[in-house]
């Protein structure tokens, strides 16, 4: 383990490409955490009740984000190879499928969320203050899901050939205007003192949630109208006409069905069994959920890390087996998982050392706090599994199209472990939120043995664009 490390550290090449693309991925993350740590922080002004309902309204978005994330992963296997392989053709055909099916899976998820929010709202708590807060801020976000769904498969492309720039500069626009009209929308107007005798007016809408919503839904616009035009005015690979997104052969449909079906199905099945841990928490009462969602908030912070690795490792292993470099994909694959434990121990003490000042910012009693720092413990408790599983399952066995053995990991995970035990320790024992959380966890325990077992069988280790 020691000489491997040793020579990953010592391997140039391998560290630039790894971070020429982690490093912009994780610092996209970390500012859309930001803007949802902002919000979580403005709306917590507004009590525990407004931070359950807007979490558990944004359990929606968290199903739909995965269906889209499921549909641009597979999507970004196959144009990465193909971009090692230097086939632009097909991978603006992965681009033009990959906004089809985005299209039509976000229609089931925000024709009902604008219909019927109450409905919906009351899928994850039987609360009626907390159905009525939640309902105001989903029918307005739920617009937003379209655009997002544009714009997440425009940046899974621009990764896959290379492009990891523009995102994080879009991100940075989005995330501005987000929070400005947070803090216009949200609260009402106001005079603030400013020491002696003088004072100056703030406009405020006061909005509250509602507020919220309609700054997430005009980022999200602006985003994607200013990653469009860039992408075309700067002539990326991907920048074509509607015609070159379409006109698949048999042999493309195959294999882009093969590789992406079970990602979607993966991403779809494992997001729907993590809400139902929602489910389970909004049963247990507005501060075991308000506990779990400022909880969950500054974990994203270090997750990110994780999350452009993870990236990193899917693009820089498609890129050589695309190009029929299997020995260098194989080794390159042993050094994301040596970076990635290395990185996991920086991330634990980053955690620990943050946990205690940002919960200090929240305007939340005294119960929460204690509750939101155990889960974060226990989180910290269970990172090198759940890290692990990161890279491992979304990183190197989805680059060579294992995806059906990644589906069965993530959606037997959840469904056989996680869900049953959280069930059984919220409302059966009716443990605190932080034992049931931990409990939770023990499916990622799982799934880092079994997958640990098929990265050593190496039967990801494949080249997809030889074999269409």
């Amino acid at each position: 383990m020691l000489t491997a490390t040793k020579e990953m550290l010592a391997d140039r090449i391998f560290l630039g490409k790894a971070f020429r693309i982690a490093l912009p991925v994780a610092m996209q993350g970390m500012l859309n955490t930001i803007v949802n740590l902002v919000d979580t922080m403005m709306i917590g002004a507004l009590g525990s009740t407004a931070i359950a309902a807007v979490g558990l309204a944004n359990k929606v978005f968290f199903v739909f984000s995965l269906l889209i994330f499921g549909i641009n992963s597979g999507s970004g296997i196959l144009a990465a190879q193909y971009w090692g392989n230097q086939d632009v053709k097909n991978i603006r055909k992965v681009l033009g499928l990959a906004l089809l099916l985005g299209f039509n899976g976000t229609l089931l998820f925000a024709v009902p969320a604008v219909a019927r929010p109450e409905l919906v709202m009351r899928i994850f708590t039987p609360n009626p203050e907390t159905i009525r807060v939640g309902a105001s801020y989903l029918v307005i976000v739920a617009v937003s899901y379209p655009f997002t769904a544009f714009t997440n498969t425009y940046v899974a492309m621009l990764r896959a050939v290379g492009q990891v720039k523009l995102p994080v500069l879009t991100s940075c626009m989005a995330i501005v205007i987000n929070i400005v009209l947070n803090f216009l929308l949200i609260f009402p107007a106001r005079t603030v003192a400013l020491g002696g005798n003088h004072t100056v007016f703030i406009w405020g809408a006061g909005m509250g949630v509602a507020g919220a919503a309609l700054a997430t839904l005009t980022a999200r616009v602006m985003e994607t109208l200013v990653l469009l035009l860039v992408v075309y005015w700067k002539k990326f690979p991907i920048a074509c006409s509607p015609k070159a997104m379409i006109g698949y052969t048999g042999a493309f449909l195959k294999q882009f069905m093969n590789t992406c079906t079970p990602v979607i199905v993966n991403e779809f099945m494992w997001g729907l069994g993590v809400t139902m841990y929602s489910l389970a928490y909004g049963r247990m009462g507005d501060d075991a959920v308000a506990a779990i969602t400022i909880a969950t908030t500054i974990q994203d912070i270090v997750v990110v890390l994780f999350q452009g690795l993870s990236a990193a490792t899917a693009v820089v292993l498609g890129h050589e087996m695309g190009a029929g470099n299997l020995k260098r994909a194989e080794r390159y694959a042993t050094n994301f998982l040596i970076l990635q434990f290395l990185v996991t121990l920086l991330g634990m003490a980053v955690c620990m050392a943050i946990r205690g000042p940002i919960l200090s910012i929240y305007q939340i009693t005294d119960q929460v706090a204690q509750s939101a720092a155990l889960c974060i413990l226990v989180f910290v408790l269970f990172m090198p599994a759940k890290t692990f599983n990161y890279v491992n399952v979304v990183g190197v066995l989805r680059s060579g199209g294992d995806t059906k053995m990644c589906l069965f990991l993530d959606t037997s995970g959840v469904w056989f472990i996680g869900i049953p035990l959280a069930f059984l320790g919220g409302l059966f024992f009716k443990y605190p939120i932080h034992i049931v959380y931990g409990m939770v966890m023990l499916e990622e325990v799982y799934k880092m043995v079994l997958g640990y077992w098929r990265y050593r069988q190496k039967k990801w280790l494949r080249n997809l664009a030889a074999e269409l």
